[in-house]
């Protein structure tokens, strides 16, 4: 890899390190803190909704704003959003009524999630611009292995953070850290990187070719599978039911996460790929490679179904609570192993669909139903474990796998020019 393209792959990847080192530990920073001053389920679940939901938002308008501007200003907009967000939580009050909280809380998360899906996109995007010949696959799997191991990080980070500096001390702590970082990528990052020469108009945000439709619709289903059991059931089950400390629930989630970003960045060695994969600009239709990648996709969509579907049964049948410490430690682990090879499958494939001009578009789209299915599935933690406690969020969970896996079997197995407004007169 050449010295500038490497360079910028290093200081892309040092900005998403940071931001997800903070990104985790304020959600669960937040969780813990707001559990601990007596909220329910469904109020601490609607903290993370505007989280998510401004995420679909921001990565369809960020990733056409990206494609205008260049990926250098997208990340740092991200990265100043987050030291804003951090800061302004410190003003919090606990002894603020409900609703007032409630209300300030979701619209700094708000602003959160705007700065994590401009991180995200540019980040991702960026990958796109500096992979060369065989090695876009690899350096995905890098990046978003990493990312999430260190999201793990942050959550044990958070926890921790809560109880030896208290709420605001964690904040500003989380606050200095990602200003650091924007500094550092303000001047080493090349300001024109992943910049369009074609203007697309704001129209070609929902013009997406049938893979990118489909892969996204998977991916929400996917990612919705995840937060129903993983934002507010399992970590509120934890506590109410087993009496674990937030140390010990922070702990065994940031493992979790981590032992899922070690895998994710491993996917390409586990999966036994010996070809190159992924090139930057291949307009070949008739791809074998990317037909190996597609059939992998739907293998482990219905290895994962199954896994979710046993962990449920497991957790239904309550033996005893030492057996469903069993079923639901174990049970997540192999979930988490199987997620993340489905979770890596994904992000390399919708930048292997995508077209190396539309790329942030495309990105962009992708990671809107991302965070949709997110939307969704933390809303549903809350409400399923309301209504039926940690089983009824697993058997949710497992619904949508089975959704994910049905969505995999439609993935096209060549690659399709999208028909976007920049291309045709209808702009259809």
């Amino acid at each position: 890899m050449p010295t500038v393209k490497l360079r910028n792959y290093m200081v892309v990847t040092a900005g998403y390190w940071a931001f997800t080192l903070t990104d985790g530990g304020l959600r669960m920073l937040v969780l813990l803190y707001f559990h601990e001053l007596g909220y329910s389920p469904v109020a601490i679940a609607f903290l993370f909704l505007l989280y998510e939901f401004m995420g679909i938002v921001t990565n369809l308008i960020g990733g056409w704003v990206g494609s205008r501007t260049g990926l250098a200003r997208t990340l740092t907009t991200g990265l100043g959003l987050q030291v804003l967000a951090l800061a302004a939580l410190t003003l919090h009050d606990a002894g603020w009524n409900e609703v007032l909280s409630v209300g300030y809380v979701m619209g700094l998360q708000a602003l959160s999630g705007v700065a994590k899906d401009l991180t995200k996109m540019s980040s991702k995007s960026a990958v796109k611009f500096v992979a060369g010949e065989g090695a876009l696959f690899r350096l995905v799997a890098i990046l978003t292995g990493s990312k999430n191991a260190l999201k793990g990080v942050g959550f044990f980070l958070g926890a921790g953070l809560l109880t030896w500096l208290g709420y605001d001390g964690a904040l500003w702590t989380m606050a200095a850290l990602v200003a650091a970082t924007l500094a550092v990528v303000m001047v080493l990052l090349d300001e024109d990187i992943g910049q369009s020469s074609i203007k697309a108009p704001l129209r070609a945000i929902l013009s997406k070719s049938e893979a990118v439709n489909r892969l996204s619709a998977a991916r929400f289903f996917l990612f919705g599978s995840r937060d129903i059991w993983f934002v507010v059931a399992l970590p509120i089950f934890l506590t109410e039911s087993l009496d674990w400390s937030f140390e010990a629930i922070g702990g065994f989630l940031a493992l979790w996460v981590i032992g899922y970003g070690m895998i994710q960045s491993q996917a390409p060695r586990l999966l036994s790929w010996r070809r190159a994969v992924g090139t930057t600009s291949s307009t070949t239709q008739d791809d074998p490679v990317l037909r190996t990648e597609v059939a992998a996709a739907r293998h482990w969509a219905l290895a994962l179904a199954g896994v979710s579907a046993a962990i449920a049964v497991a957790v239904a049948v309550d033996l005893s609570e030492r057996a469903t410490v069993v079923a639901i430690v174990g049970g997540l682990v192999i979930f988490g192993a199987v997620f993340a090879v489905n979770s890596s499958l994904h992000s390399y494939l919708i930048l292997a669909y995508s077209e190396l001009e539309d790329v942030s578009l495309d990105v962009g789209f992708y990671y809107s139903a991302n965070a949709a299915g997110r939307l969704v599935g933390t809303l549903l933690s809350g409400v399923l474990y309301l209504w039926g406690g940690l089983s009824a969020a697993l058997w949710g969970s497992a619904g949508f796998v089975a959704v994910t896996w049905l969505l995999t079997l439609r993935l096209p197995s060549e690659r399709r020019p999208a028909q976007t407004a920049i291309d045709t007169p209808s702009g259809r």
